[in-house]
């Protein structure tokens, strides 16, 4: 069992500071015509914080002229550099990591109203409380440090939303956003065609092939189709039509998985892990004919540029973490789960997704290519 110190200290100190607070930071007193600073939060993985999106346009529709700052994870913020709707990122470290100097960088701007949209605890709501803003919002607010938001009198769970987009929505509405556009904001990166044109033409892939992309990881091993599965779909695919090309994606630190994957398939499949700058990812996937995926960043990356996706989903739930639009463009294949509980983080073994065969994907492709 985990003594969680410094999360328990943190909570008996700002326990003591909220009771000396004597600034109004309940809802009722929160005046949309007062904000000039707004700080939003999304410093988890790049599949939240792209779903947070469509909220954070809302934001800027709704403040127009505000200043927009939001805390990115420091690992995926380059993706987000040129979204035309905020106006600088503060980078979340992870964890403990930089957390009273995020503080100091949050106290610069003197935030009115923090929107928390998707962030890890205990460090999200301590840290937008301490960096000064008056009023903070967070659903869900079920949380131990939910004493510190404007918005604890009525409790939300993930429960009662469908998607994680809507839960992100409702944060926005607290503050007086209307939603008008449930659309992820993914914009495509200066020099990002260029550098995947290169790519391409280094690999022998040219503009008459078809590209099918494979998103072999995963933020979890129960999320993962199994490497042999995606081995022999990709050999049925290039016998298939010369034309076919597979590119295979994933981390930097992925690249020998990947790379063994590639050469189990044999010609015609490209690596791309560790090749193409993260910023530069997007102009990728946006040339594929179709993704191959499971619950992961890149599969929410295709759906923001309008690449077809076929998602593998076991564990998690595509109707909280799938396509949330464009339902008639994708194509979700679900199991159940094996186990009861389900284990999910600590699974080493994705016993579910052995369920989904081969078979059952290469027919969803051969449907998409109209083959």
């Amino acid at each position: 069992m985990r003594l969680r110190i410094r999360e328990n200290l943190l909570y008996f100190l700002l326990k003591l500071i909220k009771k000396f607070d004597k600034r109004q930071t309940e809802l009722k007193y929160f005046n949309p015509d007062e904000v000039r600073n707004i700080l939003v939060v999304s410093s988890t993985a790049i599949g939240d914080t792209l779903m947070a999106t469509p909220a954070i346009r809302a934001i800027r529709e709704r403040y127009p002229h505000a200043k927009i700052i939001a805390h990115f994870n420091v690992k995926n913020m380059e993706l987000f550099e040129n979204n035309p709707h905020i106006d600088g990122i503060i980078p979340y470290y992870g964890g403990w990591k930089k957390f009273f100097k995020t503080i100091r960088e949050f106290r610069k701007h003197k935030f009115d109203v923090a929107v928390i949209l998707h962030g890890n605890e205990p460090q999200a709501t301590p840290m937008a409380y301490l960096g000064g803003a008056r009023f903070i919002v967070k659903v869900p607010n079920t949380n131990r440090f939910r004493f510190l938001l404007s918005n604890s009198n009525k409790l939300y769970t993930w429960d009662d939303f469908t998607h994680g987009v809507e839960v992100r929505f409702k944060s926005a509405e607290l503050i007086g956003c209307n939603i008008r556009d449930k659309r992820m904001v993914l914009p495509i990166q200066n020099g990002g065609e260029n550098f995947v044109k290169i790519f391409l033409k280094q690999n022998n892939i040219d503009d008459k092939d078809i590209i099918i992309g494979f998103q072999v990881g995963a933020s979890t091993v129960s999320r993962m189709w199994l490497p042999e599965r995606f081995i022999e779909l990709g050999k049925k695919l290039i016998q298939l039509d010369s034309k076919i090309k597979i590119i295979i994606t994933g981390s930097p630190s992925e690249y020998s998985f990947c790379k063994k994957i590639a050469q189990g398939i044999g010609e015609g499949a490209v690596v791309s892990a560790g090749k193409i700058p993260l910023k530069y990812i997007p102009s990728l996937v946006k040339r594929f004919r179709v993704l191959v995926t499971g619950d992961t960043g890149i599969m929410h990356m295709a759906i923001a540029l309008g690449t077809p996706i076929i998602g593998l989903f076991a564990v998690s739930d595509p109707n909280r973490s799938g396509a949330y639009y464009d339902l008639d463009k994708h194509f979700i294949i679900k199991k159940n789960r094996t186990c009861e509980p389900c284990i999910s983080k600590k699974c080493k073994y994705p016993v579910c997704m052995e369920s989904i065969s081969v078979e059952e994907v290469y027919k969803v492709i051969i449907k998409f290519l109209n083959l």
